[in-house]
């Protein structure tokens, strides 16, 4: 049989045997000197091969006889802690209709950052790609200037672009922990994403926090957000393609390559296939709004989403709106866990609507627990709920925090059959004319050493929820200086052992603009924390719920020692 044909690409030289092309079969370039002999070659391969196993000889006996001083045990058994030097987040299209007006606030405590405490920078910017550093040109871009001497002087190339510096059309520039910046994120029903970046010192805790406010009937409500970093996976729990519901997926690509995601919809009978929801592209530097019943089949009352990016990283969020009855985030809750805890309930509930979701691999029966103000307890009525493998649950909880603020725990009846679930709740306040706001709290995580939630305003619409899922705690709350300026202010907080506790936010003296709260675990816990910022407009009790979670400020660096044995390796 013959051998198939190779063809030549157009325009490439030839320079394969027999082609009459100007090159050698081996590469070398003609007129070149003739190869060596063939037995001249090999004696050299051989003499290199002795040289490079005496060179490595030698170097694994010298690093065997000059071992490395034996560690302290303390640096054997714990990692060290350092400063995160660079954080990235990404805040969503703030889904504002034509008339709605979006803040977007940056915030870094003040701490032991990189350097002398001035170096760095943070910015925010409308979300686009990091440029990379543009390839040297094959001929000048300009013409060459003639020197002194005559002879030419090629044209400077072009500047790398910096990704830790600021661009030109950033929103806003953060100049110094401790005091917070804001400014108007785009307009109109098409605003982008944003991507916000902190270096050097304004890196450890840099938090970013959006607020949307929309009067007119379609989306009506204040919605707010912390803005996240990038990942490959978010879960949510509370969306809905019901009648009156508009809820959409918001996908950022701030990355500088492009992502393919999927969005998997749970409902009451479980995975919702549609070749729709799956290998959406995001281009780099751009954005996309899903609206979930373009994916769903059907009117569904609850889902649980889960955004997998397949390749790429993302920032996702949920944007849920119940026509004239209230609008919000929904927000990313913790990853599947047999236990979630929802802070942030407040006292003037009006309705409260669970939704749970179970994994397919098994059922999941959990009670329900209310965090008050003397522990947990259980509400009458609503002990538990069963979610089926695989399946979203759900239950009406009305009015169940009976004039008293509180959290919100599910966790395994039995603890010998603890099944991971993610977990939300739905929250409805209702003013004195009947109209409503709702917001969406989710399963979270401790705040650790230290969270921080931007964008609070004077005059008291903002309240802390604090509860101690574990043992009794001391919480100390720092409020910063304000955008035009004021003094910080500080106040610790005592809470009993499964209590929680509501305080009024505590105010910088000498207010100007907003501020930033900062909470920090003095001793016990965990903590869990949710801050509601209240601003009633036009009759209608506007309100906003976001957890705080630990800013990760500092990384563990792992102990490092010799091995002389990566030479041979």
């Amino acid at each position: 049989m013959k051998k198939p044909a190779f063809r030549k690409k157009p325009g490439t030289p030839d320079t394969a045997r027999g082609a009459g092309g100007t090159g050698t079969f081996d590469g070398a370039p003609a007129g070149a000197a003739p190869a060596a002999p063939r037995g001249s070659g090999a004696a050299r391969t051989t003499r290199s091969l002795l040289a490079a196993a005496v060179v490595l000889a030698a170097v694994f006996g010298i690093a065997e006889l000059r071992k490395p001083a034996a560690p302290a045990a303390a640096d054997r058994a714990t990692a060290t802690s350092a400063q995160v030097e660079r954080t990235a987040v990404v805040c969503p299209q703030p889904l504002q209709g034509l008339t709605g007006a979006t803040t977007l606030t940056a915030y870094t405590p003040p701490g032991a950052g990189a350097g002398d405490g001035t170096a760095g920078s943070g910015w925010i910017s409308d979300a686009a790609a990091p440029a990379a550093a543009p390839a040297a040109p094959a001929a000048p871009s300009a013409p060459a200037t003639p020197a002194a001497n005559g002879a030419p002087t090629p044209a400077a190339p072009a500047a790398a672009v910096d990704k830790n510096t600021a661009p030109a059309d950033a929103r806003l520039t953060l100049a110094k922990p401790g005091t917070p910046v804001s400014a108007p994120a785009a307009n109109s029903d098409l605003a982008p994403g944003a991507g916000a970046v902190a270096t050097g010192a304004l890196a450890p805790g840099f938090t970013v926090t959006q607020t949307t406010t929309v009067t007119e009937q379609r989306g009506l409500g204040l919605s707010g957000i912390t803005c996240t970093p990038s990942g490959t996976g978010f879960w949510f729990a509370g969306a809905s393609t019901a009648e009156g519901r508009t809820d959409y997926v918001s996908l950022v690509n701030a990355e500088s390559t492009a992502a393919v995601v999927d969005i998997k919809l749970y409902g009451d009978k479980g995975l919702i296939e549609n070749d729709a929801a799956n290998g959406i592209t995001v281009a780099p530097g751009s954005s996309q709004s899903v609206l979930l019943p373009t994916i769903s089949k059907g009117q569904v009352a609850d889902l649980a989403v889960h955004v997998v990016a397949r390749s790429g990283r993302v920032g996702a969020a949920l944007h849920a709106a119940d026509g004239s009855k209230g609008a919000d985030w929904v927000p990313a809750s913790a990853d599947p866990a047999p236990v979630q805890v929802m802070p942030g309930l407040p006292a003037d509930t009006s309705a409260a609507h669970l939704v749970v979701w179970a994994p397919p691999e098994d059922d999941a029966d959990l009670k329900i627990e209310l965090s008050g103000k003397n522990g947990w307890f259980v509400p009458a009525g609503n002990e538990s709920i069963h979610v089926k493998a695989g399946m979203v649950a759900s239950v009406d909880l009305g009015k169940v925090t009976r004039d008293e603020v509180a959290g919100l725990r599910v966790s395994p009846s039995d603890d010998k059959h603890p099944t991971p679930v993610v977990a939300g709740v739905r929250v409805d306040r209702a003013g004195a004319n009947g109209k409503s706001d709702a917001a969406w709290l989710a399963g979270t995580a401790p705040v650790g050493a230290r969270a921080t939630v931007a964008d609070n305003r004077g005059g008291g619409p903002s309240t802390l929820f604090l509860t101690s899922t574990g043992e009794a705690a001391t919480v100390r709350v720092t409020a910063s200086a304000g955008t035009g300026g004021g003094t910080p202010a500080t106040k610790e907080v005592q809470l009993p052992a499964g209590g929680t506790v509501a305080l009024p936010a505590p105010e910088p003296t000498g207010l100007n603009g907003s501020f930033a709260l900062t909470v920090e675990t003095v001793s016990g816990g965990p903590v869990v924390a949710a801050r509601m910022l209240a601003l009633p407009t036009k009759d209608v009790p506007m309100f906003t719920v976001q957890s705080l979670r630990d800013d990760r400020s500092t990384v563990k660096v792992p102990q490092a020692s010799q091995d002389p044995g990566v030479v041979l390796r």
